[in-house]
């Protein structure tokens, strides 16, 4: 048998590793996030929201290895020319195509040029349909039922999510190839995520006695908001390393962003750092203004999302700069989802509000600057071809929330119509972790059997006992 060793030099060896941590950096979003979801749901489902999550997040990974990963690299084969592009993206990067079921050295150079490089990107593009599911999963806790969850994960990574990125997430996509400019997952992640949460949890209602007294006395207070510091600290640990893995390295051409912008490793870190900074900052200042600790808490991240599609382009006073207004969008998201009654106090206010103002900001901010296109090609898809503008990041922000919105409403209609979209009333105060699993997680208390009346509320603790 040939053995293709060109594909085995240290570069593409290193360059795999780069992708590799960045991988296995989105798996730590996914146990941040079950952290942050742990200190803000009842202790009756805590042990639910890690099962649920886990699951969702991993089928939605599964369904994006069955085609995701072939519809993300259609646009590569757009862009060279390949004879019907999406049908062979398909049958070359599913489960069972030439480009995932060959090691390296069995792939012709000239067939898949740095084939571990990209099956291990492979394997990163998959990761982000984990955190995508675990960030949808974090808008639906406590109240929804797991088939359409499992569902809706399986439609996510298998068509919705990579057709978000092939749009918007790349170099040579038809609207990244035009300007439309993302570098750490905006579009596919945060924007998407958010406004499938946004039409979730309208057709979900509120929780029991978010709005209105429930005559049980039933109210969605986190168990220890403390958890959710742990949730952020992992979620800072893990973005500069996904940042990196969002870039080109070619050492003979340079360093680049994901839609070939210029760019480098040391900007992009000192960038993610300022946006954390300012961040904290204002949500700080929130936090102590309102006396409401979870601004503290979340302020960096509300820094990092807005901040997102410019951490590769940006300058790090200007990233500070536009950091601070984070946590004060967030905040604005936070109110106006109250008025409008959807109960959704974090993916919302953290991910679409500030998803949405960053990516116009981008386009404002960096207009004009080079994107899209290839090295090596000419015309339509020539290396930089193409500018940042505003109108190029409004088209990606509506057809991103068209990807998510509509294909969502579809979803919970149908199974409103059907088996239901939302768990009983009763079902709700007993907690999910009765529900689904017959236990009591902290194993204190007897498990309250479903159909059993809910226990009193007590108004005050009860009397200490003295001698």
């Amino acid at each position: 048998m040939q053995f293709a060793k060109e594909q085995l030099s240290p570069e593409m060896l290193l360059l795999s590793f780069i992708y590799l941590v960045g991988a296995v950096s989105v798996v730590l979003i996914v146990l941040a996030l079950c952290f942050v979801d742990s200190g803000l749901v009842r202790r009756k489902n805590m042990l639910d929201t890690w099962i649920a999550k886990i699951l969702a997040a991993l089928i939605a990974g599964g369904g994006t290895m069955v085609a995701g990963i072939g519809i993300w690299n259609w646009q590569f084969n757009e862009a060279f020319g390949v004879h019907e592009p999406l049908w062979q993206a398909l049958k070359d990067w599913w489960l069972g195509g030439q480009f995932l079921t060959h090691y390296s050295g069995q792939l012709a150079f000239e067939k898949l040029p740095e084939a571990d490089v990209q099956q291990v990107f492979a394997a990163f593009f998959i990761t982000f349909s984990l955190g995508t599911l675990a960030l949808i999963h974090t808008g639906a806790m406590e109240r929804m039922r797991h088939k359409p969850l499992y569902v809706m994960a399986l439609v996510i990574g298998l068509v919705l999510s990579p057709l978000v990125a092939y749009l918007n997430w790349g170099p040579v996509g038809p609207l990244s190839n035009h300007g439309t400019h993302d570098f750490d997952g905006v579009f596919p992640l945060y924007i998407f995520a958010g406004t499938w949460v946004a039409v979730l949890s309208w057709r979900l209602g509120p929780r029991l006695g978010a709005f209105k007294p429930h005559p049980s006395g039933t109210k969605p207070v986190g168990n220890n908001i403390a958890l959710v510091g742990a949730g952020v600290l992992l979620i800072m640990f893990a973005l500069p390393f996904i940042a990196v893995a969002s870039t080109w390295i070619a050492p003979e051409e340079g360093f680049f962003g994901i839609s070939f912008t210029n760019t480098g490793i040391g900007i992009i870190l000192e960038n993610i750092f300022c946006a954390y900074i300012g961040g904290a900052v204002a949500g700080g200042f929130i936090a102590y203004r309102r006396k409401e600790a979870q601004w503290a808490l979340l302020g960096p991240l509300a820094g990092a999302v807005i901040c997102g599609t410019m951490l590769d382009v940006g300058m790090p006073w200007v990233v500070f700069l536009v950091s601070l207004a984070g946590p004060f969008v967030a905040l604005g998201t936070a109110n106006l989802t109250v008025k409008l009654g959807i109960d959704e106090p974090k993916v919302l206010p953290l991910a679409l509000g500030p998803g949405v103002v960053g990516a116009l900001l981008c386009g404002f901010l960096y207009w004009g600057t080079k994107t899209g296109g290839y090295p090596g090609l000419e015309g339509a898809y020539a290396l930089q071809h193409a500018e940042i503008t505003p109108w190029w990041q409004l088209a990606g922000i509506v057809s991103t929330m068209l990807i998510a919105a509509i294909p969502c409403l579809l979803i919970c209609l149908a199974f409103e119509r059907t088996g239901g979209l939302r768990i009983t009333e009763e079902q709700e105060l007993v907690g999910l972790d009765q529900t689904y699993w017959g236990i009591d997680n902290y194993g204190e208390e007897p498990p309250l059997a479903i159909g059993a009346p809910a226990p009193p509320i007590a108004d005050s603790p009860p009397p200490v006992a003295t001698t």
